[in-house]
């Protein structure tokens, strides 16, 4: 005899309330607050948009925000022309365009050193609740190493006790990983791109 909608509604609120029992355990043993770093890796698309995501959110509650991005090119993407347009941002786009286009590593190079230059000054700053370096990774990353692994973990530890750091890019270090708190690894299942379809405005621009 097929169950009542009763019967089905009663064993859905006893569910209910042994997941509730779970959660609020969880919640209740999580009491620590501190600062944290937080990695967006991965060949999936929306590491960066996750970043400014959790940008948005603290500017909600009134946290100052400093954004670092290495890599990217000057030209202006749609995130940039907002957030530049909010108060509390401090917004620097210190890339000269993806490494297949600048084909010069001694440049490069050095343009991220200067860019890493400027992340750390809002590292050592505890006004700043929040510092998204965008595309670090790929300066980090072992076929380029722009940017001195070890000197960046340590700027990263040294940095104010509350003053969460989110980083992006894919191919994120072990190293970085290791000291990070949450590390999200964002899978390509299909993009648009690979179907010859252009980036567009409000996707990827």
């Amino acid at each position: 005899m097929p169950d009542s909608s009763q019967d089905k509604n009663q064993r859905h609120k006893q569910r209910m309330q042994r997941k509730k029992s779970v959660v609020d355990k969880h919640i209740k043993s999580a009491s620590e607050t501190k600062g944290l770093i937080v990695i967006n890796t991965g060949n999936g698309k929306g590491k960066s948009s996750s970043a400014f995501g959790m940008m948005a959110r603290a500017l909600g509650h009134g946290m100052h925000v400093a954004v670092v991005q290495f890599i990217k090119a000057a030209d202006s993407t749609g995130e940039e022309l907002f957030f530049r347009e909010q108060k509390n941002v401090a917004y620097h786009v210190m890339g000269e365009g993806f490494t297949w286009d600048t084909q010069d590593r001694e440049r490069d190079i050095a343009t991220a050193k200067k860019a890493w230059d400027k992340a750390r000054e809002f590292l050592n700053d505890p006004s700043f609740d929040m510092v998204v370096l965008d595309e670090l990774n790929i300066a980090l990353g072992l076929d380029l190493a722009y940017l001195d692994l070890d000197t960046v973990i340590a700027d990263l530890l040294k940095r104010p006790a509350m003053q969460h750091v989110i980083i992006t890019g894919r191919g994120a270090r072990q190293e970085l990983i290791d000291i990070a708190d949450t590390v999200s690894d964002v899978a390509e299942v299909k993009h648009a791109y690979q179907a010859g379809v252009q980036a567009q405005k409000g996707i990827e621009l």
